[in-house]
């Protein structure tokens, strides 16, 4: 499994609420972490980025936020501005104004465009070799495949020309699993499993995007097993808990009824994890973090979360 942070480019993805940000946020500190000049770019603005790093907010020009981590937020207009200038030699200065309205234009009317825009960015910083990792905070699960396979979907309309040679080297990019891969976050749930498993088979079908690991987030650890279960169903008994009191001298109820809820909680979350197991490819790795106690998110909850993808991956 830990070959993944070997690779150059990491698209994650996951419903939206189970942790999509902050896995992608810690992968791409955990790879800074090991000495690898890395990239984490925010795709839609929607994630918390600065918040889990403690910098200031990001732009499209990327910015170094600590040692050897630098990040950025997507902006397909001044995207498109790059690839006019690197690609076409077309000089501007500020908004474009006529090529603006053109390429809105154009992206209303055939689809992909924008996200050929975007996937075109994350693909360019991996050919020149800028960084060693790419680590894409990507869109939602819903909306992922569409990303991925939007140089499919030029490439089906477009035959020849440069847009084509273009996505004909994205292409081979993101077919390669030794450069590219997709990472899905889930919550040991009902509804996040089930749409990573529709998702396993969305990207399997209709991509080229090898999905390298499904990252099972807020997981509970086992309190308590079979016995301590036993002890909490006797210490709840009317004459044991009267007498349980009189010797801490306040009320036990709610502290044993935590601890009940602890194991129904677990139990009702690995009946899911099973049925993930069950539905995904048995050659993608599973890995799971902890449910992190805490109402915080910043730096510290970043580390924490990177030494669990890190003991997870085996450095």
């Amino acid at each position: 499994m830990n070959d993944l942070l070997d690779k150059k480019l990491l698209f994650v993805t996951g419903k939206g609420g189970v942790g999509k940000t902050s896995v992608a946020t810690s992968l791409a500190f955990l790879a800074a972490s090991r000495g690898q000049r890395v990239l984490l770019c925010e795709v839609d603005g929607k994630g918390d980025v600065a918040g889990l790093l403690e910098s200031p907010p990001t732009a499209f020009k990327e910015r170094e936020v600590s040692p050897g981590l630098f990040a950025m937020t997507m902006d397909t207009e001044e995207a498109m501005k790059e690839y006019l200038r690197l690609n076409l030699r077309v000089p501007f200065a500020g908004r474009i104004g006529p090529v603006a309205k053109a390429f809105d234009f154009l992206a209303s009317a055939a689809p992909g465009v924008r996200e050929i825009l975007v996937v075109g960015k994350l693909c360019y910083e991996v050919r020149e070799a800028h960084y060693d990792l790419v680590v894409v905070d990507a869109t939602a699960s819903g909306h992922i495949v569409g990303l991925l396979a939007a140089p499919q979907a030029v490439n089906s309309l477009v035959k020849v020309g440069l847009i084509r040679n273009q996505t004909d080297w994205m292409l081979e990019m993101l077919t390669d699993p030794a450069q590219t891969g997709l990472v899905a976050v889930c919550t040991p749930e009902e509804m996040p499993v089930t749409e990573t498993i529709e998702l396993a088979g969305r990207v399997r079908n209709e991509t080229t995007v090898n999905l390298a690991s499904v990252v099972v987030n807020r997981v509970l650890p086992e309190l308590f097993g079979t016995q301590e279960e036993e002890v909490f169903e006797t210490l709840t008994r009317p004459d044991v808990a009267a007498e349980l009191e009189l010797l801490v001298g306040s009320d036990t109820a709610p502290v044993l009824e935590a601890a009940r809820l602890a194991v129904t909680l677990r139990r009702t979350r690995s009946v899911h994890l099973d049925r993930l197991r069950e539905a995904i490819d048995p050659s993608v790795p599973l890995l799971y973090l902890p449910y992190l106690f805490t109402r915080s998110h910043g730096l510290r909850t970043t580390r924490q979360t990177a030494t669990s993808l890190g003991e997870e991956l085996g450095y």
